[in-house]
């Protein structure tokens, strides 16, 4: 097989949570812990960061293996889904892994995991690991697939755990309550490692404190003396942060939700700076001023790492912007946000997968917009008319499209220069409309 056709198989062959919903979700380690003892265990060749959360975990991920990839570490970064190929999940520098080891890895090792039937994700992982053995990287920032306690990345034991934030997402699996959820967010933290919690709530914070007092882990409570003193919105698309420990900084990431997400990955440094992975003088191992490179880092995540679709500009005239926030957690600040977008009309391309709580998200979206409703190419996704209908009782009003691309060019062609498009509401969504029209 080629490589089209080795991801091909990939995505038909193998059970995809991604496309399917939850006939693709396999609960338990056991495929997970049969393909890491046949691989030799290759998480354990290398130092890794673990990462979860409802929200900004892929941002969170991306900019600590930024900075650690800046300070001269040869890093390896897994994340989920991807949005234009597959290859983007598996990373090293910024650098996705190459279409001759995803097809090689395939070919040699199906007669061992086609009996076991894995899922995609299941597979994936093992992948991973296993390329990050193999090309002898430093450190590996891995971000949880699902929830956390259960999932197939939670065989690592990791120098340091990161959870982000809690709300209401994937609650068929998860659990129905914020309490329930956390829980299994908080199933990644293990004995003695120090735990950074980004955002808490009344109802998450004990599940994590007892959590972690069980497991002897050390807290890093990140609201708590938090990093960042100020910050404000830069008319480039940028944040520029004031904080504790470096100054003024810069960030690539615009979205109003990075703020959160930045407090939470300056804590996650200093964590790593207790433990001697960075500093903030002269790193005499890799022969580089850290604290230089830090901000460096931090202002040009984007471009070290290839992450995309979080406040992505990818228009500037009419200025269209695309992000993957996919719950309410996000929308409270997308909605908000994009309401503040300065122009004549906004006009929003917006799709959902059938499984999320689209009629609070409708909530948070601002009515005086013009709808674009879409679907993304999923098994799971909602109709677009179902998704027009819902939003009309809501007085969010706009014709429906059967893909992305559809719906976008018929926003290009009503839009004028100083319109505003913005296109989002599933990751999907945003993967189709990178694919097709950019």
């Amino acid at each position: 097989m080629n490589y089209q056709e080795t991801t091909a198989y990939l995505f038909s062959q193998l059970p995809m949570f991604e496309k399917q919903g939850a006939t693709g979700f396999k609960e338990g380690l056991a495929n997970t812990l049969a393909l890491d003892e046949h691989f030799g265990h290759p998480h354990r060749n290398y130092v890794t960061i673990h990462v979860a959360g409802t929200n900004g975990k892929g941002s969170v991920a991306h900019s600590i293996a930024a900075v650690l990839q800046a300070c001269g570490y040869r890093v390896g970064l897994y994340t989920s889904p991807h949005l234009k190929d597959f290859r983007e999940r598996i990373k090293i520098n910024g650098r996705p892994v190459s279409e001759e080891y995803v097809t090689d890895f395939v070919h040699n090792e199906r007669n061992f995991f086609e009996p076991l039937h894995p899922s995609f994700f299941e597979i994936t992982t093992a992948m991973a690991f296993k390329y990050f053995s193999d090309m002898n990287v430093d450190i590996a920032v891995i971000e949880v697939g699902l929830g956390g306690r259960l999932d197939c990345t939670n065989i690592i034991t990791p120098t340091l755990s990161v959870i982000t934030n809690i709300s209401m997402d994937h609650t068929q699996f998860l659990g129905d309550t914020m309490a329930k959820i956390a829980a299994e967010k908080a199933g990644i933290i293990k004995k003695g490692v120090p735990v950074v919690i980004g955002e808490t709530t009344d109802e998450t914070r004990p599940v994590f404190e007892e959590t972690a007092k069980r497991m002897g882990a050390p807290v890093i409570w990140a609201e708590e003396n938090p990093g960042v003193l100020g910050y404000e919105f830069l008319d480039n698309g940028r944040i520029l942060y004031n904080t504790l420990c470096m100054g003024k900084v810069e960030s690539t990431l615009g979205g109003a939700y990075q703020v959160h997400n930045f407090n939470t990955v300056l804590k996650s440094l200093r964590a790593l700076v207790a433990q001697g992975y960075i500093s903030d003088c002269m790193d005499t191992k890799h022969k580089t001023n850290c604290a230089v490179e830090q901000k460096m880092a931090l202002r040009n995540v984007c471009e070290l790492t290839g992450l995309q679709g979080r406040w992505q500009k990818v228009k500037e005239s009419p200025l269209t912007i695309c992000d993957t926030g996919h719950n309410s957690g996000a929308w409270d600040y997308l909605g908000k946000q994009i309401a503040q977008v300065k122009c004549r009309t906004r006009r929003i391309v917006y799709g959902a997968v059938a499984d999320k709580d689209v009629d609070s998200i409708l909530n948070l979206m601002p009515s005086d917009a013009v709808y674009y409703f879409t679907k993304p190419d999923s098994h799971r996704a909602l109709s677009e008319k179902t998704l027009q209908q819902m939003a009309s009782e809501k007085g969010l009003l706009g014709n429906s499209y059967p893909s992305a691309k559809e719906a976008y060019e018929q926003a290009l062609l009503d839009a004028a220069n100083n319109d505003f498009i913005f296109v989002g509401g599933s990751f999907y969504v945003v993967s189709d409309f990178l694919k097709t029209c950019f």
